[in-house]
């Protein structure tokens, strides 16, 4: 592998997001029923984003009646657009709101914001924000001291997040504002600028994520917190959602390959001797026995170097 492309949310951040701001823009609304109806209308999502909203409601306010809700619709890498009482709910993305064509005020917050919608008019908007993993810097570091050349991460959230997060890390390049179909072919534009030799993985674990994950040469995904579809369609699983172990796999692989390399050496070199030897007639049965169960044994016992694998 050269070229690592990775995922943001669950992948290089935590994943565990949390309430900063609710910003109401009528003043008809207040914090408490803007909040409120974001996580009725998010109620029936399993995004991170979602819960974090419904979570902060139920903590802070009240239970959540999902009984009001009605023709939930979640449009993937946009939002949600629900009924609530009868009217239109639209909570999601800047692309949200264009797509209902809704004015509304872009933020360029360090977080994610949620705009809100009700029955097409721009009312507020709240602010979640997310950790960098405590793991990830050491992850890019370690991948960048163990051959990879280039490091890129894609992600669905704003510019500023995304170039922040890219700053801190150390990450080469950052696409941000993906939809999951756009993923697939900023992948594609990273394969035509790769060398001839070098392979792509991809690090991800949400189901946007699936497509890319199935499409890189090798797909990672996070097990703990990844989605079913991410990682029915990944290579290799990462069940403790530490991205440093994707640098536990290329040492660990990169030795397999040396030791593999090393017995298939061993194993023609000896028996390439033998083959002279007994052409000379010089050879005897234990040198025929040594050129076979011999090096066998060797092989082995070359091979248990393999279970020890130096830390990043």
């Amino acid at each position: 592998v050269s070229t690592v492309v990775m995922d943001k949310t669950g992948t290089l951040t935590k994943g565990i997001f949390k309430v900063t701001e609710i910003n109401v823009s009528d003043s008809e609304w207040s914090k408490d029923e803007l909040l409120k109806y974001t996580a009725y209308a998010e109620s029936f999502s399993n995004h991170p984003i979602a819960q974090s909203i419904v979570s902060e409601y139920e903590n802070s306010i009240a239970k959540t009646d999902e009984s009001i809700v009605k023709d939930f619709e979640e449009i993937s890498g946009f939002g949600i657009k629900v009924n609530i009482n009868n009217h239109q709910f639209l909570a999601g993305n800047s692309k949200l709101m264009n797509l209902g064509n809704i004015t509304f005020d872009k933020k360029e917050n360090l977080g994610t914001v949620i705009y809100i919608a009700f029955d097409g008019q721009y009312i507020g908007n709240i602010l979640i924000s997310d950790e960098i993993k405590a793991d990830s810097p050491k992850a890019i570091k370690g991948m960048k001291a163990n051959g990879i050349k280039e490091i890129v991460m894609l992600t669905g959230d704003n510019n500023a997040i995304g170039k922040n997060i890219a700053e801190k890390l150390g990450i080469d390049k950052v696409f941000a504002e993906l939809l999951p179909n756009e993923k697939v072919e900023k992948l594609e534009e990273i394969y035509k600028t790769k060398s001839e030799k070098g392979k792509v993985a991809f690090v991800g674990d949400g189901i946007n994520d699936a497509p890319v994950l199935a499409r890189a040469d090798v797909g990672i995904a996070m097990g703990a917190m990844g989605s079913d579809a991410a990682i029915e369609a990944a290579d290799v699983v990462i069940m403790t959602d530490e991205p440093s172990k994707i640098v536990t796999a290329i040492k660990s692989s990169k030795k397999t390959m040396k030791i593999a390399m090393q017995n298939i050496a061993l194993a023609f070199g000896v028996k390439a001797i033998a083959l002279i030897l007994s052409a000379l007639g010089i050879a005897d049965m234990w040198m025929a026995v040594f050129a076979d169960t011999g090096v066998t044994i060797l092989a082995v016992l070359n091979s248990f170097r393999a279970l020890k694998i130096e830390n990043n």
